[in-house]
């Protein structure tokens, strides 16, 4: 085992039992950080707290009597009592060395898979034939972060792309195609710019649907209308125009989530349209369960608890007065599926926070339909992304700002901190590193802060290469291996030892590794990986300058520490890979 607080756990665990009896085997040592501010101790053990209640005594007397039946071992140098009962315990500098040791060689790190389970991940789902803006960032990136520790994890992960490729705009669609021809440059707009395609149909259809007299510009908007009935009946040929729509769209989506490295495929995508034939059953079995009823001649659920602002009680609409579906209807069937079909264990949305009252009134009402069984949904909330003014980024035109405009400023940055830092570098090389750098940037900006919490998009801060950025913790994995070039050596063999206080703090914060996957895993919460990654480069920097590695004073030490710094970089290069970030060779 090379987590130290693991490894104490049930050593504490041990000592209550053997004080106050058998009850107390399974207790919470409540172990954490200690803080280094009061104490140099490792960790600090709370558990004599809320034991000296239970057994109604004080507390610093039942901290002695844990201290007297711990069993020290090798694992724990020094245990004092401090405060009211607080245990302050140092680990062992020898265990520390030999845990080291042992991660270096786990292909896992460290990482203790917990009981597998299925977990189907919701992200990106955006719309087809438009084109993905800033909101979309932030799921794909959250999103792909939380497939890829999951599978680290060993986890079964499904992937859906819940993509917005049916209803009433693909009537507009349709008709606009037709207009400007299946081959023409206008089509090929889906694959380069879907916007302007979406922008010139919805003018059309909007012009002459205002028009006056009805019919004076034409019939763009009936023969509209009339697609979208021929599109839900199946109609064939409005079925092919169709298809081609999307698969000139999943071309851009395609080159959008290539140059971003996610890992969503076409495979991933369980689009709105994949649920078309279920919704009629939907809306009935609801009626048939007496959970939904007409009312103002839409098919609406009334839950408890749920009123609007008016104080009415807030429907939850799944079939319009018009006969046509909306959101929850989908949505029912999607939680359906992926519960009774797909059998996941946890379902993740992530979403906008603004959809989350909407995902509670739908989950309550498929749980109430018998369509949630063992199954756990959850909403992984996501909040905005803001200029540095402080408001919703938008383009010069004053629109909301498109993804594609972002990344190729990104680059761009990127591009300009390359060429300044690396002038030497051939033209190709530093395109290669200015599209890592680019990405890096990008997605620790985004993962760095909580999920449901905005953060300020400032390109000049995200490509730097100082602070807590994604470049700088490239920066520094590219430094750790010019450090192991510069020595001659690929893989160090040789034991870890630690003695001096730099080298048992990184030896420390390695051993966190496996702890804080885990965490992540459990919470949702990339953040705290990006939070650890940045703590572990910084803890490194200090070892490096107060341990000389290429230069120590015998073989023994230096081996030990090009051990230290080749498992630093692993650990890096791991985890910034669970954020979808790649670790370039140089920068």
């Amino acid at each position: 085992m090379t987590d130290p607080i693991a490894a104490l756990t049930p050593r504490v665990q041990e000592a209550m039992a053997a004080a106050f009896g058998a009850d107390w085997a399974e207790a919470d040592p409540v172990i954490r950080p200690a803080n280094k501010r009061q104490t140099d101790a490792d960790v600090q053990v709370n558990a004599a707290m809320a034991a000296g209640k239970r057994l109604g005594r004080p507390p610093r007397e039942v901290a002695q009597a844990i201290v007297d039946h711990l069993d020290h071992g090798d694992l724990v140098e020094q245990v004092e009592i401090a405060g009211p009962g607080f245990l302050n315990v140092t680990f062992s500098s020898a265990w520390i060395g030999r845990a080291a040791t042992a991660l270096r060689e786990d292909d896992h790190l460290g990482v203790v898979r917990p009981p597998q389970q299925t977990v189907v991940v919701d992200y990106s789902s955006v719309n087809a034939a438009k084109e993905m803006h800033v909101a979309h960032l932030r799921s794909a990136v959250v999103g792909d972060s939380l497939v890829r520790t999951l599978e680290y994890l060993g986890h079964d992960v499904i992937r859906q792309n819940h993509l917005g490729d049916w209803g009433t705009p693909f009537g507009m669609l349709i008709e606009h195609l037709l207009e400007v021809g299946e081959d023409s440059d206008d089509a090929r707009l889906l694959q380069s710019d879907p916007n302007a395609f979406y922008r010139a149909a919805r003018g059309k259809f909007t012009t002459a649907e205002n028009a006056e007299p009805a019919g004076s510009v034409g019939d763009f908007d009936v023969r509209s209308r009339r697609r979208v009935t021929l599109l839900q009946a199946g109609e064939e040929d409005t079925l092919r125009l169709w298809r081609e729509i999307l698969e000139l769209s999943r071309v851009y989506l395609n080159r959008v989530y290539g140059e971003l490295d996610i890992t969503l495929t076409d495979d991933d995508i369980a689009g709105e349209s994949s649920y078309n034939d279920e919704l009629p059953g939907i809306c009935d079995a609801l009626q048939e369960k007496g959970l939904a009823v007409i009312s103002e001649g839409a098919l609406c659920v009334f839950l408890d608890g749920y009123r609007g602002r008016d104080d009415k009680p807030l429907p939850l609409i799944v079939r319009k007065s018009d006969g046509g579906y909306g959101y929850p209807a989908t949505d029912l069937a999607t939680i359906r599926h992926r519960s009774l079909d797909l059998h996941a264990d946890r379902a993740l949305y992530v979403v906008g926070a603004p959809q989350h009252l909407h995902f509670q009134m739908v989950w309550e009402t498929a749980r109430l339909a018998g369509w949630i069984k063992d199954t756990e949904p959850i909403h992984v909330q996501i909040g905005n992304v803001v200029g540095t003014d402080g408001k919703i980024l938008r383009t010069r035109s004053g629109e909301v700002a498109d993804l594609q405009h972002l990344v190729d400023a990104a680059f761009a940055k990127a591009a300009e901190v390359i060429a300044d830092s690396r002038p030497e570098l051939d033209a190709q090389t530093r395109d290669v590193i200015s599209h890592q750098v680019g990405v890096a940037a990008l997605k620790y900006a985004d993962l760095s802060v909580a999920h449901d919490s905005g953060y300020t998009f400032d390109l000049d801060r995200m490509v730097a290469l100082t602070g807590d950025t994604g470049p700088y913790l490239q920066y520094a994995t590219t430094r750790i291996r010019s450090i192991l070039a510069r020595a001659g050596v690929v893989e160090p063999v040789g034991p870890i030892a630690v003695r001096e206080p730099a080298e048992r703090a990184l030896a420390l914060r390695l051993l966190d590794f496996g702890a804080v996957v885990v965490q992540v895993g459990e919470t949702l919460e990339p953040h705290r990986l990006c939070t650890y990654l940045s703590e572990l480069a910084q803890t490194f920097s200090t070892f490096y300058e107060q341990c000389p590695v290429v230069k120590a004073e015998d073989d023994e030490v230096r081996e030990s520490r090009l051990a230290l710094c080749h498992l630093t970089r692993a650990v890096l290069v791991d985890g910034l890979g669970l954020l979808g970030i790649t670790a370039p060779d140089q920068m």
